[in-house]
């Protein structure tokens, strides 16, 4: 078995200790060093050649993102961030991933336990050792001008349809990119990307202030109404209701499922139970499984099902498994997933006519 081999890049004696002890556990992951700052980091790297770096954000000598630019241009390692739950922490950390971190993840504090942070490291870890580095930016990543009325299409068959989205692994641009396109019309959307909490905060807001249509990080009660997303918040899960004609969502605890909460999986078995033929599942870039067996429930309920293909994935992990199992009516690339759902909003079908949208087998 081929080893993850990892180096931890922290100031904190604490972190460093613990996430060396508990990644040990684990046979496939092997912690060839750490460092304090950037400077030893680069020897580290020099010399040892790691698969996967985690890289703390507030550092001496050299902050965390001055590094990972540097790090980016000469020498791209697969980087999950490692930060504190704070606002300004938070926006660092999705400026992060705009550079080419790979995954972010909440240092262990408060309600945030060594154990969830366990067991989320070692998976944000394996997913990083499968991405695929230099990836071109996605399409759709000039921000709109979000300061007047906003161009709409005229959706013919849009009326009562929720849309849901779940992804992991390289989301938050892939998301972006997607939601970007949206109109100012498009049916409420309900989204689940796997991150800590008060990041998906920073997320949401930061997604507003680009898209034509309004993002907000859901509440326990928000109405799903069209031309708005809500993202599920960190460390919640997020599961659709409805009270007569009105669609709303449930934010609440629980289990982890797959490692994560908020869990694609938990939100799409909720559409497929109370949206059923009205809805439209995407599932998107990411390791693992969460999402596919809620995704053939909603293809199951009637619900038209896309998933982003290979070749634009940064981890083909969630896409490949609901397409394994059969959930998923049209593959298509990043690019083409607004036009796929926005043709099949027009029209009542899945058939566009482009090449990178496909029929999944």
């Amino acid at each position: 078995m081929k080893q993850i081999k990892v180096l931890i890049v922290d100031d904190s004696a604490i972190v460093r200790k613990i996430f060396s002890q508990e990644l040990s556990k684990h046979a496939d992951i092997c912690v060839i060093g750490v460092a304090p700052d950037p400077y030893v980091a680069r020897d580290r790297i020099v010399n040892s050649k790691p698969d996967v770096i985690t890289l703390d954000i507030e550092m001496p000598r050299m902050d965390g993102l001055s590094f990972l630019r540097k790090l980016m241009k000469y020498y791209p390692i697969p980087t999950i961030i490692v930060s504190s739950l704070t606002p300004a922490n938070s926006e660092m950390a999705l400026e992060a991933m705009e550079y080419g971190a790979v995954e972010v993840l909440a240092k262990p504090g408060g309600s945030y336990s060594v154990g969830d942070m366990s067991a989320q490291l070692v998976e944000k870890i394996r997913a990083a050792a499968c991405v695929r580095m230099g990836m071109p930016k996605p399409a759709g990543t000039v921000p709109a001008q979000n300061n007047g009325p906003k161009p709409s299409l005229a959706l013919k068959n849009s009326t009562h349809k929720v849309i849901a989205m779940g992804a992991s692994t390289g989301g938050t641009e892939a998301l972006k990119s997607v939601l970007m396109e949206m109109p100012a019309n498009i049916p409420g959307i309900v989204i689940v990307q796997h991150m800590p909490p008060r990041f998906t905060t920073t997320f949401a807001n930061r997604l507003n202030d680009l898209c034509r249509i309004e993002v907000h990080e859901a509440k326990d009660g928000d109405a799903v109404l069209p031309g708005t997303a809500l993202i599920a918040p960190g460390n919640f899960h997020m599961v659709l209701k409805r009270v007569g004609g009105t669609y709303y969502v449930e934010v609440k605890t629980g289990p982890l499922v797959f490692h994560q909460r908020p869990s694609v999986d938990v939100l799409f078995h909720s559409v497929a139970r109370f949206a059923g033929a009205n809805a439209l599942g995407v599932i998107m870039t990411g390791m693992g499984k969460d999402g596919a067996a809620g995704m053939l429930e909603m293809k199951k309920a009637g619900a038209y099902t896309i998933a982003q293909d290979e070749s634009s994935c940064v981890v083909f992990g969630m896409p490949k498994e609901a397409i394994r199992l059969g959930g998923v009516d049209k593959v298509a690339s990043l690019s083409y997933i607004p036009p796929t759902l926005m043709n099949f909003l027009n029209t009542g079908k899945g058939t566009l006519d482009c090449s990178a949208a496909t029929q999944a087998g």
